[in-house]
């Protein structure tokens, strides 16, 4: 199933908030952990990645770092700050509001 891109759009932030809580990550870790967790139904690309990753950290929500990789070669991590941890909470409130909204709506729409 394709997942709409405005509902892609709309989960990225959390996401890749989330992620980053469990570990400090570089693009193309956190494109393959949400190919993971999805069960390869979300597939996103590094065009759509990082200007997402771009955003979050100009709103200090996190920061990226350089560091070697096992290569040898620099590899651009990002880690969660506080402040991220904060939006990440709020987005897990917000989301459950739309996600138990849905539910009710939907559980309404298969009693009738």
């Amino acid at each position: 199933m394709n997942v709409s891109k405005d509902l892609i759009a709309a989960s990225a932030t959390p996401l890749i908030l989330a992620i980053l809580k469990e570990c400090d990550s570089y693009g193309y870790a956190i494109i393959k952990r949400v190919k993971e967790m999805s069960e390869s139904q979300l597939i996103w690309t590094e065009g759509m990645l990082y200007p997402v990753l771009h955003r979050l950290e100009e709103h200090l929500l996190i920061e990226s770092y350089l560091k070697k990789s096992e290569a040898g070669r620099q590899r651009k991590y990002y880690r969660i700050k506080e402040s991220g941890l904060a939006e990440l909470e709020l987005q897990k409130k917000q989301w459950e509001i739309v996600h138990n909204a849905l539910a009710r709506t939907w559980n309404e729409e298969s009693n009738s």
